[in-house]
């Protein structure tokens, strides 16, 4: 069998798998009494079509994103360990994939016995204001909302990751090295709960990596210590986002002596998902699987 259509039958039985996932629940509005700072004059919400396919098929782009939510994809009783995963689709912090790069992930992570938690995190930018500044507050109140909350969801509170997609990846990684202090005022007891993850994903990540003269360096948001969570990266070397930002935090991680995995695959490109393309990257979620397993987050 060759090897293209060999990637293309794994992945596409990836796909068919997580399709069975569990009904998630109704989405659970992350700021009751609105998100810091938002004036609630931004509009409604937007749902595009991308004009962009992945596997033949368009994705979603959701956009203006002012009242930030959580929608909880319960892992199959059969299947579930108990652990939980907080999904970050990507967008540029632009728009949200959060189709391609949210609910089909959910579905995958259930396929393997995880509660997927996809969160729809604040965008655009706010003006005045760092492109990652308002997403930050959001992943760590969702974090902190879902360890809160783990015994009534039926989770183990010591076992909740974070995983995100190019702008989502950055967001993912920010809040693995941002969770001493809160970036926001308090705004009940879920505020007062750890929100570092226990584990982190990354995949084709975006922004991790300084610019100007800071080249050579991760952004400084990034701050890697040895407290930063284990961390499995993937990325490719035809990536038009440049491939230093998985190798820069790897290193990092590397440094500091923080478990970590990282697969650098030759072709794939950027924005593929969980979706078949032929491409030899096309087999990561199969290696997350077995590193989730290495590292004690699901059963061997």
């Amino acid at each position: 069998m060759k090897y293209g259509r060999m990637i293309r039958i794994v992945a596409a039985a990836t796909i068919a798998i997580a399709a069975r996932g569990a009904t998630p629940g109704k989405p659970i509005l992350l700021w009751p009494s609105g998100a810091p700072g938002e004036t609630g004059d931004s509009g409604a919400e937007t749902n595009i079509p991308s004009t962009n396919k992945v596997d033949g098929r368009p994705f979603n782009q959701l956009g203006n994103v002012t009242q930030p939510s959580i929608t909880v994809y319960p892992a199959p009783k059969e299947k579930d360990t108990r652990a939980a995963v907080l999904v970050f689709p990507g967008g540029a912090y632009r728009i949200l994939a959060d189709d391609m790069e949210g609910v089909e992930v959910c579905q995958w992570l259930n396929s393997i016995g995880i509660t997927g938690v996809l969160l729809r995190y604040r965008v655009p930018a706010r003006a005045g204001r760092a492109r990652y500044a308002a997403p930050l507050e959001d992943a760590q109140r969702a974090v902190g909302v879902v360890r809160s909350r783990a015994t009534e969801w039926g989770l183990d509170a010591k076992r909740i990751g974070v995983l995100g997609f190019s702008a989502g990846g950055h967001l993912a990684a920010a809040v693995s090295n941002n969770f001493e202090t809160r970036t926001y005022l308090p705004a009940d007891e879920a505020d007062r709960v750890s929100c570092r993850p226990d584990f982190t994903i990354l995949i084709y990540p975006a922004y991790l990596t300084a610019t100007g003269d800071q080249t050579g360096k991760l952004a400084a948001e990034i701050t890697v210590t040895a407290q930063t969570p284990p961390a499995f990266v993937v990325q490719t070397e035809d990536d038009p986002v440049r491939v230093e930002n998985s190798l820069f935090y790897y290193l990092a991680l590397k440094n500091v002596k923080v478990p970590a995995e990282m697969h650098l695959f030759s072709k794939g490109g950027h924005g593929y998902g969980l979706r078949s393309t032929g491409a030899p990257v096309a087999v990561w979620p199969q290696y997350a699987e077995r590193w989730l397993k290495l590292i004690g987050i699901i059963p061997k």
